[in-house]
This record gives C-alpha cells, sequence and structure tokens, in this order.
C-alpha cells in the first residue's frame, strides 16, 4: 500500500488544499492529511478545531485519512509507514521554499520522497492566512472554502451572516 502525507497546519483548510488531497488520492492507495500541533506559527483554531474542520471538509473521500502529529514530519511519516510527502505548488515563489523543505527532510529520513501537486488555477494565489483576512473584513470566500469552514471562522472572528 502506498501512503502520503499531506502535512500542514490547515489553518483552515481551504478548497486548494481539498484539490491537491483529491489529486494525491488519485495516485496513492491512502492520503494522510497530517495537522500539525506546532508550526510556529499561531494558529486561530485549536488542533482539534483544525482536525475536525478538515474531517469534514474530506469525509466524501475515503481514501484521506485525518491525523494529528507533533514533532518532526518525517518521524510522523515514519510512524505511519508513509515514503511520500505531498506539497503543493502555487507559484514559483513557493518553489525555494519548498524544494529547501523537501532537502532538509530527505537529509532527515533517506527513504522520504516529495511529490508536488499544483492547485487548479482558481486556487493558485489561495492561502489560508488570505482566507482568514478576507473573512475577518467582511469578504466573500464561499468558493474557496467549504461550507462548514466559512461557518466556523465567521462564528471564530465573531462575524455575522
Amino acid at each position: 500500500m502506498k501512503v502520503a502525507i499531506y502535512a500542514g497546519t490547515f489553518d483552515p483548510i481551504t478548497n486548494g488544499h481539498i484539490d491537491i488531497l483529491t489529486k494525491a488520492s488519485k495516485v496513492f492507495d491512502k492520503v494522510i492529511l497530517s495537522v500539525a500541533k506546532s508550526t510556529g506559527k499561531e494558529t486561530i483554531f485549536s488542533l482539534e478545531e483544525r482536525c475536525g474542520l478538515c474531517e469534514k471538509s474530506v469525509a466524501h473521500n475515503k481514501k484521506i485519512e485525518v491525523m494529528k502529529f507533533s514533532g518532526l514530519v518525517v518521524d510522523f511519516a515514519k510512524k505511519v509507514n508513509a515514503l511520500i510527502m505531498i506539497r503543493g505548488l502555487r507559484a514559483v515563489s513557493d518553489f525555494e521554499y519548498e524544494l529547501s523543505l523537501a532537502l532538509m527532510n530527505k537529509n532527515l529520513c533517506d527513504d522520504l520522497e516529495t511529490v508536488f501537486f499544483v492547485p487548479e488555477n482558481k486556487y493558485l494565489y489561495l492561502s489560508s492566512t488570505m482566507i482568514r483576512e478576507v473573512v475577518a473584513l467582511g469578504g466573500d470566500v464561499s468558493g474557496f472554502i467549504p461550507e462548514c469552514v466559512e461557518k466556523a471562522l465567521k462564528k471564530k472572528l465573531k462575524i455575522e451572516d
């Protein structure tokens, strides 16, 4: 069984993330959406909230499993017997950062390979940070995040519909 992991903060998960997961699930037997406890970023949602939103958002795809982790992603990959790390590339500006991550992970675990997926054009510029900012300023993000995520984000930011 070919197991891949897609690790990140997912604060919140977006349709761009889901697009990458869907593409990966067509290539691998199982994709573990790995929600990081701590990444050095300050999150708006707790780990449990992020996991719950991820689970609701990918429930339709039985090849995707949501798991939380802490520590090094390479250690988590070993624990779940994953040999593939999924990463999304939105723009050339992502490449340098993603390449350095892939090289460090390869240095830490020689068996771990990184596979890059590119999201659909309509999601190329999306980021969780951008989604949080647009919602906070009253913008419409309904086409870019699952409905459950939009509701949770508006509730968290105390924005009325």
